[in-house]
């Protein structure tokens, strides 16, 4: 464990020489140290709306936020007890402008203490590198390194994401772009929660508070019994800089586990 999570910790070295670009989302998520089972394969699909957001694109040639629809299968496998691989395949998007069109693919690395999801304080890293078509960014290559620290209480989630997003250009333009989460477990099927994303910008330098972006979302947590998992939510924007409504829906079920079924 400590092997991997120095491995995974040498790559914040890598990306020494990073700073971000703007670009839409096509996930939105606070990881909680959660793995799958060695030999499960897992599927996620993430999709959002922006309902109301930003009229102009981040750049010339980039997805339009308002009105565009979001998203991108996440395929993972678990690899140990403390290790996960993913791959986002494909990241699509479609705007009133440019219509639909696939946007990239993300490999992911994720190194957590094993048992999260029955421990009381987690601990994690994931590592993703993007590979970005011309109208999602105008790097071809980006990453983010996400630590994640949380909390298991018998009746909440507290779950921080204290996120770097890179572009390959620079340590001090490393960009810190947060996310939190606490969730009310009002069951063993049902969670009630808020979630924050926030953009802060480059460390070498803060965007003033109305540039800031910073979005909190109303998220609902529901496991069927057929084990489909769901998250539903309405994320509302807090700055001028931060799409104004946002809708999301996070849809995940194992696909294949080794596991030898109980009798």
């Amino acid at each position: 464990m400590r092997r991997a999570l120095g491995t995974v910790f040498a790559l914040l070295a890598f990306t020494a020489y990073a700073a971000p670009v703007a670009a839409q989302t096509d996930e939105i998520q606070v990881y909680d140290g959660g793995l799958a089972e060695p030999g499960t394969f897992n599927l996620t699909l993430h999709t959002n709306f922006i309902a109301s957001g930003l009229n102009e694109p981040a750049f010339s040639g980039a997805v339009t936020a308002h009105r565009s629809l979001n998203g991108v299968p996440e395929w993972a496998i678990g690899v140990t007890r403390w290790l996960e691989l993913g791959l986002y395949l494909p990241v699509y998007s479609r705007d009133d402008k440019m219509g639909w069109g696939i946007d990239g693919f993300k490999p992911r690395v994720l190194v957590a203490v094993p048992d999260a999801d029955s421990r009381t304080f987690v601990y994690g890293l994931n590592f993703e590198f993007s590979v970005n078509n011309s109208r999602w960014d105008t790097k071809r290559y980006t990453s983010e390194l996400r630590p994640i620290v949380g909390w298991h209480l018998p009746s909440w989630d507290i779950v921080f994401n204290p996120i770097l997003d890179t572009a390959y250009d620079g340590l001090t333009q490393l960009d810190f772009a947060p996310s939190t989460r606490v969730v009310y477990k009002k069951s063993a099927q049902l969670g009630l929660g808020l979630e924050e994303y926030a953009d802060f910008g480059p460390l070498n330098g803060f965007y003033s508070g109305g540039n800031q972006g910073h979005q909190l979302f109303g998220v609902v947590d529901y496991a069927l019994k057929n084990g489909l998992e769901l998250q539903a939510g309405v994320g509302v924007g807090l700055t001028d800089a931060t799409d104004g409504l946002t809708f999301k829906l996070i849809l995940a079920r194992d696909l294949f586990s080794r596991r030898t079924p109980k009798p």
